[in-house]
């Protein structure tokens, strides 16, 4: 990935992060596709930043219900990949 010098350290912390999450929810053992870790990461992720932004009038409530959304979108996917 290219950045800017400047960035470098930042992306490289990004990304040590991201393997985290992604070594966590393959320890969990109910994830076994990577493309679906990947994605559960990221939701993950995602779903922290906006818990931190919480304050700025952000609705949890409907970001909860869309990560379940997704999810099941995201299984359904998965299950016709798998057939």
């Amino acid at each position: 990935m290219n950045c800017p010098e400047e960035e470098e350290e930042e992306i490289q912390l990004a990304a040590a992060y991201l393997d985290s999450k992604i070594q966590e929810i393959k320890a969990e053992g109910k994830i076994i596709d990577s493309d679906r870790i990947a994605i559960i990461a990221a939701l993950s992720i995602t779903h922290e930043l906006l818990m931190l932004r919480n304050g700025t009038g952000f609705d949890m409530n409907e970001f909860r219900r869309r990560i379940v959304s997704l999810r099941q979108k995201v299984d359904e996917v998965m299950v016709k990949k798998e057939s």
